[in-house]
């Protein structure tokens, strides 16, 4: 019998991709705040998926919560603006996914925003962290292993602050 490596249990997780919708564009004729943080939560929604842990995992009683976030917005887009999410697997233990996603437009190709995220795998009836299912596990640990080729983006880990001028 023929054992299957851990690689060929997932693919290459396809890029996101939406447009920009005119209920999305605030005052100042660009994507509001909340809308690209909706926009990458479609995108980590096909991460779960593709992982096993999407929607009717939830109704089973698992899920995961995102615990920490960070945003960081380098382009505007309008409404109209089609945008591509690619993202990556930066690191996993047992209960936890940290993951970095880039939102580029989709036509110019130039980075628009970046979403870095650490989540926890929860049981629902206890409401607490729990491991992830072997299932799921191993396909983290297949598509870590695609991304572990890739660069570590420049800024994954990056704090918030004023900084020095000098």
């Amino acid at each position: 019998m023929t054992q299957t490596s851990p690689a060929t249990l997932v693919p290459p997780l396809a890029p996101h991709s939406e447009t920009v919708r005119p209920e999305w564009v605030d005052y100042n004729g660009h994507m509001n705040v909340a809308s690209y943080v909706l926009v990458f939560d479609h995108a980590t929604d096909a991460l779960l998926d593709a992982i096993g842990i999407g929607e009717a995992y939830r109704r089973a009683g698992g899920s995961f919560f995102i615990v920490e976030a960070h945003i960081a917005y380098r382009r505007e887009l309008r409404a109209g603006d089609p945008v591509r999410i690619e993202t990556q697997i930066l690191g996993h233990d047992d209960k936890r996914l940290h993951a970095y996603l880039s939102m580029v437009h989709g036509e110019s190709g130039e980075l628009a925003a970046t979403y870095e995220i650490l989540g926890l795998h929860v049981d629902l009836k206890s409401r607490r962290a729990a491991p992830f299912p072997a299932p799921a596990r191993e396909r983290i640990q297949a598509l870590a292993a695609l991304h572990a080729s890739r660069p570590r983006p420049a800024d994954a880990g990056r704090g918030i602050g004023l900084g020095s001028r000098r």
